[in-house]
């Protein structure tokens, strides 16, 4: 018999096919550990070991706990058996989660209790009474699907506090396989709502599956790497998980998990969003714009509309759905994806505003950004968006993937719109300060090339295009002066209202330095930081506006240059009393 140290060992088994094997070894263990417990007890028969959860499903990883319940015929000495079966699992190293339970309890909790009732969904007989065993499954089984429906709205709002908490699985930079958003957890949940009664297509099924198996893959990866149970892909394990995967890189493999966790997190949204339908759902048709029409609280295509010929028509139902907080029904979405046309050269009259429409929606237009990407929409409008799909920032301040990245600083600059006087160059500049991040060379170099091309594409006046190539290409200096740089140096200050030219320009960087750091990550903006750049800003402004640089600066005395001179004997400092 292969054993649990030998499976762990066999690099050869990956993913699933070593879950099954793990589950299978410790099927056969415990067999060994329960009949060891109930040798020579009368009532032996009475009892039977339930695997339950993860190991239910025989998905052990590596280093995963065991969940078991023991379920046994009101045996009067169930608490010494039991304890006869726990310490050998304790022995082994192995982390345990029990229960002893007879089956009216078991039944009673199912009915109360959201954890045992899901754990009890994928159970499964380990060794004991099998027909104890199959019964207390069919009813836990029928009392969720009786009362599934009631168990569904704990089990979203529980998804919900989930995502929260631990991010999405496509956009973290060290995401949570099993909690995040597109994770394992998500396809769990998905398999118990089925069981309650939801329906999910059979293209939806099947992805499942293969997304299930690649998280797996992953995940047993990671814990054989680290020889521990660990859910959370840390940046320093990436290389070495991705070699445990067949991976040529860390880059492709969390290129693969950004993809997985994109194509659970929208089949999960689309499925809860069926289940729980917005407030303001009515079945009579809503016009908002040309060809698009909101019905029962989503945002859908007019039938007729020709999809072909008209471009700039993804742009207005993402509008819609932003401005609405709605979604885009899955058919219309379907549609423009098969339909849509790849964007000319130069965009039609007006699309460059129809997208700036879009990006000052803020947060709002994120999710829709994402359902556009999700079908291939967006590299449609802007093909240069490809290389930063998914792409991973190999940097510990930064929190999201690059396209992440982009979107939130997007939102945050539409919060910040009252401070500028050009709103639309502001959420140009940050859609595309890091545009360059996709491809070889300094980011900020790339970036402004590609922009040369984009600008003109996008039909922007050659001064607006200068403007924001200026804050691609500068969109660190703020920042990087700030806490870096003397700021009672008058040369400090004239470098930077050289560089920017404008207040315009400065007022707008220092919006886009603000929105870029908070979407970075926590560490990226304080207090201290957002002090320091203001100051610099207020004094750029000061000389912008024609004044004199020595006005605003004051200066340390004796500063370093006059202690140079002190030290030297060329100077010396008296008091009114040395006289």
């Amino acid at each position: 018999m292969t054993t649990r140290a030998e499976i762990i060992a066999d690099y050869s088994l990956v993913g699933i096919n070593a879950c099954t094997a793990l589950s299978d070894a410790t099927d056969s263990w415990l067999v060994e550990v329960f009949n060891n417990a109930v040798d020579g007890e009368k009532n032996k028969d009475d009892i039977v070991m339930l695997a339950v959860g993860g190991y239910g499903r025989r998905e052990l990883a590596p280093h995963s706990d065991l969940d078991i319940l023991l379920v046994h015929k009101n045996v009067k000495n169930i608490g010494d058996i039991a304890s006869k079966m726990w310490y050998p699992i304790w022995d082994a190293g192995l982390k345990l989660g029990h229960a002893v339970r007879t089956p009216k309890e078991t039944l009673q909790l199912c009915e109360t209790d959201l954890d045992t009732a899901t754990a009890l969904v994928t159970a499964r007989v380990i060794v004991g009474n099998h027909q104890l065993g199959t019964e207390v499954i069919r009813d836990a089984s029928t009392s969720w699907s009786k009362r599934g429906g009631q168990w569904l709205i704990e089990l979203h709002t529980r998804i919900l506090e989930r995502y929260a908490k631990d991010g999405e699985v496509a956009f973290l930079l060290e995401p949570n396989l099993k909690e995040g958003l597109g994770g394992l957890r998500d396809i769990h949940a998905l398999h118990w709502a089925v069981m309650a009664g939801l329906e999910l297509s059979l293209e939806d099924r099947t992805q499942l599956v293969r997304c299930n198996e690649e998280l797996l893959k992953i995940r047993v990866a990671l814990h054989r790497h680290n020889a521990r149970a660990n859910e959370i892909l840390r940046l320093e394990d990436q290389a070495p998980v991705a070699q445990l995967c067949g991976y040529p890189s860390d880059d492709a493999l969390m290129a693969s998990l950004a993809e997985v966790g994109r194509e659970v997190a929208w089949i999960a949204d689309e499925a809860w969003a069926r289940l729980d339908p917005p407030a303001n759902r009515s079945p009579i048709p809503q016009p908002l714009a040309p060809g698009v029409q909101l019905i029962n609280g989503e945002v859908r295509l007019d039938d007729e509309v020709n999809i072909a010929d008209d471009p700039t028509l993804l742009l207005r139902v993402a509008t819609a759905a932003a401005r609405l907080r709605a979604r885009i029904d899955r058919e219309s979405l379907n549609r423009l994806g098969e339909l849509s046309p790849v964007w000319p050269d130069p965009w039609p009259a007006g699309a460059s505003d129809d997208l700036v429409a879009l990006l000052l929606e803020g947060a709002a237009a994120i999710p829709v950004l994402e359902s556009l990407d999700q079908r291939n929409l967006i590299v449609r409008v802007l093909p240069e968006w490809a290389p930063v799909r998914s792409k991973p920032q190999r940097n510990a301040f930064h929190r999201f993937t690059v396209d992440r990245h982009l979107w939130e600083t997007v939102a945050n600059a539409a919060e910040l719109v009252d401070r500028v006087a050009r709103p639309d160059l502001l959420v140009l500049g940050a859609l595309f300060h890091d545009l360059g991040k996709g491809y070889p060379g300094d980011h900020t170099e790339v970036g402004v090339e590609l922009f040369h091309t984009i600008g003109a594409r996008m039909g922007l006046s050659e001064s607006d295009q200068n403007i924001i190539r200026l804050l691609i290409q500068h969109h660190l200096l703020l920042a990087d002066t700030a806490t870096r740089r003397d700021l009672s140096d008058d040369a400090t200050i004239s470098m930077v209202a050289r560089e920017l030219e404008t207040t315009v320009v400065l007022d707008l960087l220092h919006a886009l330095t603000e929105s870029d750091s908070l979407a970075t990550g926590p560490s990226a903006w304080s207090q201290w930081k957002s002090e320091l750049v203001s100051l610099l800003v207020d004094r750029s402004r000061h000389v912008l506006g024609g004044g004199d640089v020595d006005e605003i600066l004051w200066r340390l005395f004796p500063d370093a240059s006059v202690l140079e001179l002190m030290a030297a004997g060329d100077i010396a400092i008296r008091t009114e009393k040395d006289r």
